[in-house]
């Protein structure tokens, strides 16, 4: 059997338990044709790039597959028939990606350092130690040569 890589999207007004009623259904799909899903992930709803259908969020479901030819087409048939679905892709793959995808890592590692973020860079308004010295400051309009000159030839008329 060939491995697969299934995301879709689902309207953003649909219940997180019509989601997962809609995923079970796709599973059933693909059992009954001689497949099986090896995980699922649920990303939640999110913002999309552009609108799709109306729709500017949508619930992001991805589904890794072991699975013959015929039951995943079978599995997206029913997907570009639900009304609910607004878009999949299904990709096939060598091999499939043990633990969580890189959605999942980048969501974990977004929330996890968020807090840290405060505590790790050091306030502007505390000046350190090992500071640079202040630069020099730059000469007044009226030091200038350009100034003298003007000065001068202003006193000689």
């Amino acid at each position: 059997m060939a491995l697969y890589e299934n995301v879709f999207i689902v309207r953003q007004d649909v219940s997180n338990q019509q989601v997962e009623e809609l995923t079970t259904r796709f599973t059933e799909i693909l059992e009954s044709g001689g497949g099986k899903v090896e995980k699922t992930e649920f990303w939640g709803l999110r913002t999309m790039a552009y609108k799709i259908k109306k729709n500017r969020k949508g619930h992001y479901v991805m589904l890794n597959l072991d699975a013959p030819p015929p039951a995943v087409q079978e599995m997206e048939r029913n997907m570009q028939l639900s009304e609910d679905v607004i878009r999949h892709m299904t990709l096939r793959v060598d091999e499939l990606e043990e633990g969580p995808s890189a959605v999942m890592k980048f969501r974990g590692e977004r929330t996890r350092n968020y807090g840290d973020r405060s505590d790790s860079r050091p306030s502007p308004a505390v000046a350190s130690d090992d500071s640079k010295p202040a630069a020099p400051e730059a000469p007044a309009a009226s030091d200038t040569p350009a100034a003298e000159a003007s000065k001068t030839e202003g006193a000689s008329e």
